[in-house]
């Protein structure tokens, strides 16, 4: 698709998208704000109404402040026995072998879980393409249109104001927040409760999941440039229980760039700001040398389009850029948390 171009729909009718409006308001007067979201979601699966992908957004962000997010009283976490006990370095499976118990004992023995397939090529080309038109339409955004020619693939999430991560760094990076692409947001759940990652994340962690505003990307990455070793535990804490899907959208880890891994568990932040460090949250390189020396093995997959990759926040990471690299890598990572440990400087939406 032309980037100078943003697909246009014919207007829902006024009166049809106040009828479901209505409905909503009744169900949260109810205090159902989980039906309501479905209901909306529902509707506009055949609508696609600007409209009503904004206000869902709305809802899931009102949802979240209405739920009770004190600890489940069952001990957290499950221990998983280990799916892959003879291994050593990032466990593999296909997308019809996905359970709880893979996906958590590869992440509490492994690290990281790496899914073939998760997505098939066509849905992944989908995405891609859904990610240009949400590029598209914030470039014209910012070229001053008006939000009637960006939305519903541009507008900007109001939650924006609670973030640690600015907007507009992330979009100088290579990115765009999920939640300021209202139709990729909506029609991305939508996806992953198609895919049973909604049930079995919530199953990990013994709670429904939020998203994240703030730690929530689609990505178009530039081959070039500067990347660092990181985990994310480092400023969302290593007690949080959370979830990362990383999501290839684009053939990335030769000619475009991937992902450096640090192949095992970790169970503990490793020092940051150190050892030739760029930023006191960044992992130096002469740090990554000495887990080497002790035996840690970095591994540098190379995926496929619709590969996912599974994480928490204790696994240690970068951007996988190479010299000689000539092409972009399209990926969606969307970080789900349990809402009794949601870092609330990261922007809740529930899912």
């Amino acid at each position: 698709m032309p980037d100078t171009v943003i697909e246009t729909m014919a207007p829902a009718a006024p009166r049809e998208v106040s009828r479901i409006l209505a409905d909503a308001a009744d169900l949260i007067a109810a205090a159902s704000y989980r039906d309501a979201i479905d209901a909306v979601t529902s509707a506009n699966r055949a609508l696609r109404s600007p409209e009503l992908y904004r206000r869902l957004m709305q809802l899931r962000a009102e949802a979240f402040a209405s739920i009770e997010r004190s600890p489940p009283l069952w001990p957290w976490p499950v221990e998983y026995p280990d799916p892959f006990p003879d291994l050593i370095g990032l466990p593999e499976i296909d997308a019809s072998e996905l359970t709880v118990e893979i996906m958590g004992g590869a992440i509490q023995h492994h690290g990281a879980l790496w899914v073939h397939g998760f997505v098939a090529a066509g849905e992944a080309d989908d995405l891609r393409q859904g990610i240009e038109r949400a590029f598209a339409a914030r470039d014209a955004h910012y070229a001053g249109a008006a939000q009637d020619a960006t939305d519903p693939w541009y507008a900007q999430n109001p939650l924006e104001s609670r973030i640690v991560l600015g907007r507009r760094w992330m979009e100088t990076a290579g990115g765009v927040w999920t939640a300021d692409s209202p139709r990729m947001t909506s029609e991305l759940i939508d996806f992953y409760y198609s895919k049973g990652l909604i049930d079995i994340i919530a199953q990990f962690m013994g709670e429904h999941p939020a998203l994240s505003v703030g730690k929530s990307t689609l990505r178009r990455m530039p081959c070039a440039g500067p990347t660092f070793w990181h985990q994310d535990g480092a400023f969302l804490g290593p007690d949080t229980r959370t979830v990362n899907l990383w999501l290839a959208l684009s053939d990335c880890g030769e000619d475009a760039p991937g992902l450096d891994i640090v192949g095992q568990r970790l169970d503990h932040i490793v020092p940051t700001g150190t050892h030739g460090a760029a930023f006191d949250w960044s992992v130096g390189e002469g740090m990554i040398e000495s887990l080497e020396q002790d035996g840690v093995t970095v591994v540098s997959p190379v995926f496929k389009p619709g590969d996912a990759l599974l994480f928490d926040q204790l696994m240690l990471h970068r951007t996988g850029v190479r010299v000689g690299m000539t092409k972009d890598r399209w990926a969606i990572e969307n970080w789900f948390f349990a809402p009794s440990t949601f870092p609330m400087e990261q922007g809740p939406l529930m899912v």
